[in-house]
């Protein structure tokens, strides 16, 4: 798929790299079965087919090759409890080569003999946010099956991920995207090459991708206070956060023209909501900050500039590079330095319908920073409070700085709350 294409070319470039790993664990306390773990990552690998392609090349480039269907390798490992957090990220951190294996890897901690961790990690080349509730419930609901000595009963998946990638090629040779590439050319013109963001050094002539992150969790108190302020202004979260995120750039020298990030799920259609797959899209949310604009100025430009953006998401991101043609730097993002998401995506829930075993999703993950600074917001469905990560680049930010800027943007969203008819220059003064 075009996505795939462009994450691709980057692992030509640098070679096998856990950068874009996506990692997941699962804690199950009680009688872990690992006959049956064990061949329903077999079913799990089955129907869903990224989890066995690998991306072999030749002279006309890339494509996918869809390995056949058997168990993966899975190992059982013994692992003190205080040494899971290290181990899980060890493990995370083992790249992959696309060119001549499956992107996928199961392993077992064996903390006690009722107590066991599996990791799963993925590339991200098949796989996204929202695939990850697929892939902890297919799993479970495989594991449940074979515990009870029969293969799982779920319903087929309606189509491939080979199906959404010729469909969308399809669609892109209709020739739609013409119009939307026409749309961001207008919307990115004069974009500033690079934002000047305030880092404690400079970039590094090779990209490096080592990556710190600090707590960016908006409490419950102020998450309802966001909500009622966009609702009342049409906006939503998304926009709310992105408007705080543009204004605090602002205050630390970026300019009046700052070009933010963010990605989109990419699912068009409802018979891609159960796939594993790679998916998203990369937008670019143009915030204009010139004038000294209220906040409430400010979130309904960026209202504006967000709605555009959605209504041209079909254009891949690489192909919109390509046709911009921005000046290029290896360790600099194209169109923007600085990444937003916000997440209201499914969460797994895992729970074995066996009494005596629990099953508890754990956070883990890779140590990566794709970007300059990204933040990821992570919203659950009827909880108040939002879970949100601030990431940063080893080489250019200290903690210290990147704690700044997380403690900025929710004083900005306090403030907004407030009095969001107050200009940002008053706003941005407040303690």
């Amino acid at each position: 798929a075009p996505v795939q294409r462009g994450l691709w070319k980057l692992y030509r470039m640098e070679g096998p790299s856990p950068t874009y790993n996506i990692a997941s664990a699962v804690r199950f306390r009680g009688e872990l079965d690992h006959d049956a773990l064990w061949l329903a990552l077999g079913d799990l690998v089955e129907r869903h087919e990224p989890l066995r392609t690998a991306f072999p090349f030749d002279a006309d480039g890339p494509y996918q090759l869809v390995l056949p269907a058997s168990p993966p390798i899975l190992r059982v490992e013994p692992c003190r409890r205080d040494r899971v957090d290290d181990r899980l990220a060890r493990l995370a951190a083992r790249p992959f080569d696309l060119v001549r294996e499956a992107p996928f890897q199961a392993h077992v901690l064996r903390v006690g003999d009722r107590e066991h961790v599996v990791s799963l990690v993925v590339h991200h080349i098949v796989s996204d946010g929202w695939s990850e509730a697929a892939l902890i419930d297919d799993l479970i609901t495989a594991y449940e099956a074979r515990k009870a000595g029969r293969a799982p009963d779920w319903d087929p998946l309606p189509v491939s991920y080979a199906d959404y990638t010729l469909w969308y090629h399809e669609l892109l040779a209709a020739g739609p995207a013409d119009d939307q590439l026409a749309y961001w050319r207008e919307a990115l013109a004069d974009l500033p090459e690079e934002i000047p963001l305030p880092a404690d050094r400079p970039r590094p002539a090779r990209p490096d991708f080592t990556g710190g992150s600090v707590d960016l969790d908006i409490p419950p108190d102020l998450h309802r206070r966001l909500r009622d302020l966009a609702a009342t202004r049409g906006a939503t979260m998304f926009m709310v956060t992105t408007a705080a995120l543009a204004a605090v750039l602002h205050r630390h020298g970026c300019g009046d023209d700052i070009p933010i990030g963010t990605q989109v799920a990419g699912r068009i259609d409802e018979a891609l909501d159960d796939l594993v797959g790679f998916f998203v899209n990369t937008l670019v949310v143009r915030a204009d900050i010139s004038g000294d604009p209220t906040f409430d100025e400010l979130l309904a430009r960026v209202r504006d500039r967000s709605l555009a953006a959605l209504a041209h998401a079909e254009v891949p991101f690489e192909r919109l590079v390509a046709e911009l043609d921005p000046p290029r730097r290896t360790a600099r993002n194209p169109l923007f330095q600085v990444m937003l998401t916000y997440h209201n995506i499914p969460h797994p829930d895992p729970k074995v319908g066996d009494d005596d075993v629990d099953a508890e999703l754990l956070v883990t993950g890779v140590d990566s920073a794709w970007f300059d600074l990204s933040i990821d917001l992570n919203e659950t469905a009827g909880r108040d409070g939002v879970d949100g990560i601030l990431r940063y680049q080893k080489t250019r930010f200290d903690k210290r700085t990147a704690r700044q800027f997380a403690a900025g943007i929710i004083a900005v969203l306090d403030a907004a709350t407030t009095d969001p008819a107050r200009r940002l220059s008053e706003l941005l003064r407040s303690p």
